[in-house]
């Protein structure tokens, strides 16, 4: 199935196009553009490189997050036209479980993370079974300074992921970061992810997707807290 993929969760724009578990292309941004700015010429430079045609695609991917509230609306919003404009189905895939899929190691715990803002962090974990990807805890929110008590509890040997660089160094403990080229989320695993899980019976709307948020973005916060002081 010919996908593109679609992450902005991150400061990183990652864009890709499949066929099926075949990267035909990726491009991965990180030079400081803004995702408003930069993802359309990304997207376009991709398929002119890769040599396919925006009508040959059969399935639009986007990362829905956890991750960055503005980055997350604009991959999103960008998204759901493509579809809407190729007349395509739309798939959404959380934002961790993509980082997690960058490192097929079986008998490890992957805990990939996300900068939460306030000294906060998204926090997943998932393991690989019989060359399945499967989540092990339900995703979570932290202070960053708990995570190392958390992962000490495991039974297995844990591979941090994502923005790992937020975690406190912690002597003696059986954790080791992932290579630098396998934490950012992929715009290929994104694309592979959503073909996986794709149905051709299933329904989809092209517009109103919401992002995986967990907690609500500090705008939101603010406006609530003025709006009920009123």
């Amino acid at each position: 199935m010919l996908t593109l993929g679609i992450d902005t969760s991150t400061r990183v724009c990652s864009v890709a196009v499949c066929d099926g578990e075949k990267i035909l292309g990726t491009l991965d941004i990180n030079v400081g553009l803004t995702h408003s700015e930069g993802l359309v010429p990304q997207l376009e430079t991709l398929l002119h490189l890769a040599r396919v045609r925006k009508e040959d695609l059969e399935l639009i991917a986007v990362s829905r997050g956890p991750g960055s509230f503005t980055g997350l609306r604009i991959g999103m919003a960008t998204a759901e036209a493509l579809a809407y404009s190729l007349n395509l189905p739309l798939r959404a895939v959380d934002t961790l479980k993509v980082i997690a899929y960058n490192l097929p190691v079986a008998g490890v715990l992957l805990a990939p993370v996300l900068d939460a803002q306030k000294g906060n962090l998204y926090v997943g974990q998932y393991i690989w079974d019989q060359g399945q990807l499967e989540e092990a805890e339900p995703v979570s929110i932290l202070p960053a300074k708990n995570l190392v008590s958390l992962l000490e509890k495991k039974d297995r040997p844990v591979i941090l992921l994502g923005e790992c660089h937020r975690v406190p160094r912690h002597e003696g403990f059986l954790v080791a970061s992932a290579p630098e080229s396998a934490r950012m989320p992929r715009g290929s695993s994104v694309a592979i992810l959503a073909a996986q899980d794709y149905e051709p019976a299933d329904r989809h709307s092209y517009f109103g997707m919401e992002p995986f948020y967990i907690r609500r973005s500090e705008a939101e916060e603010l406006w609530e807290k003025r709006h009920n002081t009123k």
